[in-house]
């Protein structure tokens, strides 16, 4: 890989508000499943309602900034992307962990009656969403900085294979944690002003995800009968032409 991806320096640290418990390994936390539940019918979530879900720092398409830059090999520049994905996402999250805490975050939750669990030791694990979010946190790191994975050195080449298919792993961990910060804490968000800067990483991590096949719709508009809640911010973003070319 280049030189901008390998001198880059690390994230610091979630400032999480309690500890994750340990003993998640990397297949644990790449095991996890959405629970089965039932459709609950409620007001619109604001980040739906205008002029929240229109706000953003820049206007038009975010498919013509995902190109991939001439004479870059396609791995590394998924690779350097997704390190700025995550550390963009874990400094953003790290304003909110004063909101994100086990009482008022008992269960990861990504919509009104979704509710995420951890696949450990082959069974189900309901967390709380910051414990949830910093065993993510954590092993993505891990992972960024495994060069077996995620190669800096010139002379140690991708293994697509593999490669790949951790991408795709990070990319659905990831897209819970958006899932869960927009359902349980835009109107935090909203406090700070942050919504055009939240929703134009999520349109841009969307943008990139679909055009690198990164990810699933099903991960997005979740499964028939138990809708994620982002995925119909991801509809709209669509149907204005910000996701669509």
């Amino acid at each position: 890989m280049s030189n901008f991806f390998k001198n880059r320096a690390p994230p610091r640290q979630k400032r999480s508000p309690t500890p994750t418990g340990g003993g998640l390994t990397r297949k644990d936390s790449f095991g996890s499943e959405p629970s089965s539940p039932s459709v609950a019918s409620g007001p619109k979530p604001l980040y739906l309602s205008r002029p929240f879900c229109d706000a953003a720092l820049v206007k038009g398409n975010f498919k013509t900034i995902v190109v991939q830059p001439k004479y870059v090999d396609p791995n590394e520049w998924v690779a350097v992307n997704v390190f700025d994905f995550y550390t963009n996402l874990n400094e953003f999250y790290g304003v909110l962990t004063e909101c994100c805490t086990q009482q008022s975050c008992p269960t990861m939750s990504g919509g009104p009656s979704l509710n995420y669990t951890w696949l450990q030791d082959r069974k189900r694990v309901s967390l709380s969403a910051p414990t949830y979010i910093d065993s993510v946190m954590s092993t993505v790191q891990n992972l960024l900085n495994d060069e077996n994975t995620f190669p800096t050195k010139s002379s140690q080449p991708f293994n697509p294979e593999a490669f790949v298919g951790t991408v795709k792993q990070i990319y659905v961990q990831l897209l819970r944690v958006f899932a869960h910060l927009y359902h349980a804490h835009f109107p935090d968000i909203l406090h700070l002003r942050a919504e055009p800067h939240f929703n134009s990483m999520f349109a841009h991590f969307l943008a990139f995800g679909q055009t690198y096949g990164l990810f699933e719709e099903r991960d997005i508009r979740g499964e028939p009968g138990a809708p994620v809640g982002v995925g119909a911010l991801w509809e709209r973003w669509r149907s204005v032409g910000i996701l669509e070319s």
